[in-house]
């Protein structure tokens, strides 16, 4: 059986895959930087930033699905001010063009990269350094596929808890679609197996809703009673932000669904 290496294993949607990966009886190798508690997987400890034990983890590799990434407004659930300047380049530029190199040595078969929608308009730091991480996959001579994906909706979660201080929601009125990492997991992995490469299909969630429309139902689900004050964005000022709606595939989980599934009450339950 081939063996299918995952880096960002351990996040949110590198969990997900890894779960598929393994249902649907892959071998299946993560790569992190710590052991993790599972069993079913083996576990390669190493670190795209610095290198570390990125040669043995590709060892016998057939597959790279390439799903980590260093985003420190993913990891806080908000903006900082110092997020309109910088962002840490190290996993997504430097360790992206590390490991393919790493793979080109290793015979590495397909090497499937996920990105993000969006991302030629975008403007914030991290965009553009996800940008360059995905143009170093283009360019590469390995066998590659590129999986874009819109903002995920744990993300939108902790932006919109972010809020819940307030007593007045500053909310944009642009259109976009998150998604669900289940459904972004189900699209990588028929990308990954179905023998085609390339740029594919991106995918986003199935409603396609304006932030006050989602955080309204996060209210809802919430019971909370806050005023949205509703502000509009030039269209230019939108697509930088990565306010977009994507084209190609589309999720079925609704952020009503998942905000349901994903209550305090169930967390604490599961």
């Amino acid at each position: 059986m081939p063996l299918t290496l995952v880096t960002g294993g351990t996040g949110h949607l590198g969990q997900d895959v890894v779960d598929r990966l393994v249902g649907d009886g892959h071998r299946v190798r993560v790569l992190a930087r710590s052991r993790g508690a599972r069993s079913d997987v083996e576990w390669a400890i190493g670190d795209l930033a610095t290198g570390a034990g990125l040669r043995e983890a590709l060892r016998e590799v057939d597959t790279v699905i390439n799903a980590a990434t260093d985003s420190p407004i993913a990891r806080r659930g908000g903006i900082r001010p110092m997020d309109f300047f910088r962002s840490p380049s190290a996993v997504d530029v430097a360790g992206t063009e590390r490991l393919l190199s790493l793979c080109g040595e290793a015979g590495v078969r397909h090497f499937l990269h996920v990105s993000i929608v969006g991302l030629d308009q975008a403007t914030l730091p991290y965009a553009r350094v996800k940008l360059a991480g995905e143009r170093l996959v283009r360019a590469s001579a390995l066998s590659w596929s590129v999986v874009r994906a819109m903002p995920f909706y744990y993300l939108l979660d902790r932006l919109l808890s972010g809020l819940v201080w307030l007593p007045v929601w500053p909310v944009s009125t642009t259109l976009f679609n998150p998604v669900d990492t289940s459904d972004v997991a189900d699209h990588v992995l028929a990308c990954a197996f179905d023998g085609q490469r390339g740029v594919r299909a991106e995918i986003g969630g199935p409603e396609a809703l304006d932030l006050v429309a989602f955080a309204r139902q996060y209210q809802a689900a919430r019971g909370l009673h806050r005023k949205i004050l509703a502000i509009g964005l030039s269209e230019a000022k939108a697509r930088g932000m990565g306010f977009v709606v994507s084209q190609g595939a589309r999720g079925r989980l609704r952020w009503a669904d998942w905000l349901q599934r994903n209550s305090p009450g169930m967390r604490s339950a599961a």
